[in-house]
């Protein structure tokens, strides 16, 4: 997927959210250490370091949400990343984000850590970050 069209993605599945840009979207496919899985209905991109990886954002067209996309790019980026040597993937998940929540707990993904008050929201509260984690052996 061009940078363009992973960006049109993210702003509609994170709307009304500051999505990122094209330009965001070129530099992380030009860094040799980020991985992207993507389909026409949705994306994942994850970075690895040594042996670590972290799960950057993963954005779904909210016309075909609830149909198994996230959970197939999941698989797909779960094999990609263990290939390139990753051995835990990590990611940031706001505590309110119930749907998300659901599809990472699906996915065996268990609790590491938490950051309080992490993503603010309209209006003027903060939500936590739930940081957790999956082995990918």
């Amino acid at each position: 997927m061009r940078p363009e069209a992973l960006a049109a993605l993210h702003a509609a599945a994170f709307a009304p959210a500051r999505s990122w840009s094209a330009a965001e979207f070129d530099s992380f496919l030009a860094d040799p250490a980020c991985l992207l899985v993507a389909r026409p209905e949705g994306f994942a991109l994850a970075r690895v370091t040594l042996d670590e990886a972290e799960l950057l954002t993963i954005a779904t067209d909210p016309a075909r949400r609830r149909q198994g996309v996230a959970r197939g790019l999941l698989g797909a980026l779960f094999g990609g990343l263990a290939g390139r040597g990753a051995e835990t993937l990590f990611l940031e998940v706001a505590e309110d984000n119930a749907a998300a929540r659901a599809l990472y707990a699906g996915a065996s993904f268990a609790m590491a850590g938490r950051r309080r008050g992490y993503y603010p929201r309209r209006d003027g509260a903060a939500a936590d970050a739930l940081i957790l984690r999956r082995a990918l052996g």
